[in-house]
Formats: structure tokens, C-alpha cells, sequence
């Protein structure tokens, strides 16, 4: 994969629901109440439940990686959250490249859901090393009537 300055990732569109937010804070244990309890949320001065920095970050290095590949490993991530991810909204990763360099690229990221942008940031990915491809010498290409 040839990564150059400027070059932009493809937008990752992500449905910000209920399940989402209480799954990342629980796989990241943040217990704080906003982000399972509705209620206790309300109560706290929130309209509703809202996504934890974590999940954020998380879903940050999936938009990173998914583009990249797995090969590809995350050097330094820094975020800055902003408005908040409430259920039914949907946030919106977009990516740029703003230097790469010895085989390392940074990647301004920008996250916005329907109130604003929920998070900014940069990203520092190590990137993959192009192995070389190989094909099977003793591969036989099957069909539906040759047996096995």
C-alpha cells in the first residue's frame, strides 16, 4: 500500500446505539452511571446516556486499522472529545494524511455526529511492510463436479 501526505481515508459511518455505549463502558469498566443510566444521567444534567472516551478511543484505532490493515500497528493515539454520542445519532470518522515518514504515517481523525464534532484528534500508525505474495504450487481448483 503506497500512503502519501494528504492522501484521505474513507469516511466509517457508525450507528451510535443504546447497546454501543453500554458495551464499550462495560468492556472498558467504567461503571459511571451516564453511560448505562438513562436516569442517572438525566439526573447529572445529560438528556440522556452518552459514550465513554474509551469506547471513543477504541473505535478511533478500528477506523485506523480497518484502512491500514491489521498489520498495521498504533503508535500514539490523542483524542479530544467534544460533543457528546447519544443514542440514535451517528457519528461520522474521517481521516487525512498529514505526514508519513520511515514507514510511519499521522493521521488527522475527526469524528462528527449530528451535534457537532464528538472527537479530534491525531493518530501516529506504524505501517504494515508489504509481504511478498505467494501462491500454492500444488493448489487444484475445484468445481461442483470434481471430487476431492
Amino acid at each position: 500500500m503506497t500512503v502519501r501526505t494528504g492522501d484521505e481515508l474513507p469516511p466509517l459511518r457508525i450507528p451510535i446505539t443504546r447497546t454501543l455505549i453500554v458495551a464499550g463502558a462495560l468492556a472498558s469498566r467504567d461503571y459511571q452511571d451516564v453511560h448505562h443510566d438513562a436516569e442517572a444521567a438525566k439526573e447529572k444534567g445529560s438528556p440522556d446516556i452518552f459514550m465513554n472516551i474509551l469506547t471513543t478511543n477504541g473505535l478511533v484505532g478500528r477506523y485506523i486499522t480497518d484502512h491500514f490493515g491489521p498489520r498495521a500497528r498504533l503508535r500514539k493515539v490523542a483524542i479530544r472529545l467534544g460533543a457528546p454520542n447519544y443514542p440514535g445519532d451517528e457519528m461520522v470518522l474521517t481521516g487525512q494524511v498529514t505526514s508519513v515518514a520511515e514507514g510511519t504515517a499521522e493521521v488527522a481523525v475527526i469524528g462528527k455526529n449530528g451535534i457537532g464534532h464528538h472527537v479530534t484528534g491525531t493518530v501516529t500508525v506504524r505501517l504494515p511492510n508489504d509481504a511478498p505474495r505467494t501462491t500454492p504450487t500444488t493448489a487444484t481448483p475445484t468445481t461442483p463436479d470434481t471430487p476431492r
